[in-house]
């Protein structure tokens, strides 16, 4: 899909902080022919394991994940699975870090959107510490970035 004519794109760059190794980019691609969204990428410096991953209502994250506020949910859905048809526009489920504290990013997606009034562009990703328990509890946040 990344390389359709016609698509849109957009950019996060992945930075953990002063106190953070965390780094890495992903590359964002709707294919309008199709509606999905693919998110590919790479994330290090990772604990080993899963990490809950989402986009954030806000693109400010000048205080970390405090800045970024709740999970992008113009529909005022329950906190889910990707999977599920019940969910946060911003619920992507959780990347998977190697032993090497990697993660290869590859997730596809029709709810999130690069057009229209429900965009993510200009909006926060963050990686959290923790796995996504999928609507059942919380996580901490270790890395955020901005939509561009």
């Amino acid at each position: 899909m990344a390389g359709k004519a016609g698509g849109l794109k957009g950019v996060a760059l992945i930075g953990g902080g002063a106190n953070s190794t965390v780094a890495g980019a992903l590359h964002f691609f709707q294919d309008p022919s199709t509606g999905y969204t693919e998110v590919r990428g790479r994330v290090t410096g990772l604990s080993p394991g899963m990490h809950g991953f989402h986009i954030h209502v806000f693109g400010d994250t000048t205080n970390g994940c405090n800045s970024t506020g709740p999970h992008f949910n113009p529909h005022n859905k329950p906190h889910g699975a990707p999977i599920d048809d019940q969910r946060h526009v911003g619920d992507l489920g959780n990347i998977v870090a190697n032993k090497d504290g990697v993660a290869e990013v590859l997730i596809r997606d029709l709810q999130i959107s690069l057009s229209g009034p429900h965009s993510i562009l200009g909006r926060a990703v963050v990686v959290h510490a923790d796995p996504d328990d999928l609507g059942r509890g919380k996580h901490a946040c270790i890395t955020t970035a901005i939509i561009l």
